[in-house]
């Protein structure tokens, strides 16, 4: 579900690289952002709301809103609207209020 052509905007694609959600193998192209990616494969589910425990997505996709955070490589509430795709990145669905729970 990307915009393959467009009569005014040139759309460049990066390189295809390989990233994990929810332990499956995905992919997306370097540029894009990760929300921008999870969106093209049809996942439109990024995590639950706080109080009301209902499927929050993507809303604002310009980094003010809180729809769309998530846990990328271990760091909880990243906005994953604004931060890119790379190659290897993990990234998963996080309880309504992400905790950082430090890892030894």
């Amino acid at each position: 579900m990307r915009i393959q052509e467009h009569p005014i905007l040139d759309f460049k694609k990066g390189k295809k690289v390989k990233f994990f959600f929810e332990n499956q193998e995905v992919w997306g192209y370097e540029g894009e952002t990760i929300a921008a990616a999870l969106h093209a494969l049809g996942i439109w589910e990024y995590r639950e709301g706080l109080k009301t425990g209902r499927p929050r997505g993507l809303f604002c996709a310009i980094g003010h809103c809180s729809s769309c955070l998530m846990e990328v490589d271990g760091v909880p509430n990243t906005r994953i609207c604004i931060t890119p795709v790379k190659e290897g990145i993990q990234v998963r669905k996080q309880l309504p209020k992400g905790d950082l729970i430090e890892k030894l």
